[in-house]
């Protein structure tokens, strides 16, 4: 009887589900005696894999020691797999909002625990730190696609791109003009506010910027701190020593783009434009007589002022 059911378990194939399968071979045990069913052979078990396909046993456990990554797992469906990336985003949002509630509490707290090792500078922010490392090491990791100029910061290179681009997204709300920069744009509204909050201890003179204040003291102290390494003249502003450096190289860096006359400074060459242009901005509230650059128009106030300033010492 045993043989004949064998005959016919081999002939016709198997259509039953996993369940049925397993009473099978547990009525074949038991019919081998109580030892076999208390310790089934676990290569008698065959068991059904997600495709429908039987598999022994044992090529189940020989296949997941060898290789852990061919075993089947379960598809995850779409909603599952929605939530699992909200809970992703979730928990990293939640890492980002702690770091940022800590570093927003170091400025209450004024902490600053990363330290510069060169110039000992401290900052309350790692990545601070790291962005000021690059002075020291003259790292420019930001480079522009028009020019080729390289910055410090990414920031630094975006606000440099809109120069080629032209882009001006801070607007003044009175008079409609755009900027490049915020800090631009609040020194400009500072125009229509009259407001010089800096003031000079010596002269008592008002400006829009400490900058420009700084600047100013310089002329009561004396100090030229920017010195010319061919003629070793000396400066109170950089950009003044930049300017000068030029009548050295002979560079006109500025070129009209009528005529192509070429100029050292910016303002030479907007000046000479209004020749082209016919513009004259500058008028005299005597004769109404216009010119083209404020220069001009100081010496012509001269003549009704019947002033003569410039002595000749012969």
């Amino acid at each position: 009887m045993e043989q004949l059911t064998e005959i016919n378990m081999k002939e016709e194939p198997s259509t039953c589900s996993l369940n049925e399968l397993m009473k099978i071979q547990s009525v074949g045990i038991n019919s081998k005696g109580p030892e076999a069913a208390q310790n089934p052979d676990p290569s008698s078990l065959v068991l059904q894999g997600p495709d429908g396909t039987e598999t022994h046993s044992s090529q189940t456990e020989n296949s997941n020691e060898d290789d852990e990554d061919d075993c089947w797992q379960k598809p995850l469906s779409e909603s599952e797999t929605v939530a699992k990336a909200d809970f992703d985003s979730t928990r990293k949002k939640r890492k980002m909002s702690d770091l940022s509630a800590a570093s927003k509490l170091r400025i209450h707290t004024g902490e600053k625990p990363f330290k510069c090792d060169v110039c000992c500078k401290c900052f309350s922010r790692k990545d601070y730190l790291q962005t000021h490392i690059r002075i020291h090491t003259r790292e420019k990791p930001f480079k522009c696609n028009f020019c080729s100029k390289c910055f410090i910061q990414k920031s630094d290179l975006n606000k440099h791109t809109r120069i080629h681009t032209g882009e001006k997204p801070f607007k003044c709300d009175v008079c409609s003009k755009c900027y490049i920069r915020k800090n631009h744009l609040q020194l400009h509204m500072i125009i229509h506010t009259g407001e010089k909050p800096f003031k000079c201890d010596v002269c008592s003179k008002c400006f829009i910027q400490k900058y420009h204040l700084q600047l100013h003291m310089r002329i009561h102290t004396g100090e030229k701190p920017f010195k010319c390494d061919v003629c070793s003249k000396c400066f109170i502003q950089k950009y003044r020593l930049q300017l000068h450096m030029r009548i050295h190289t002979g560079e006109r860096a500025f070129k009209c783009d009528v005529c192509s006359k070429c100029f050292f400074r910016k303002s030479d060459l907007n000046k000479h434009m209004r020749i082209h242009m016919g513009e004259k901005p500058f008028k005299c509230d005597i004769c109404s007589k216009c010119f083209t650059c404020q220069a001009n128009l100081h010496s012509h106030v001269r003549m009704h002022k019947e002033e003569k300033p410039f002595k000749c010492d012969v």
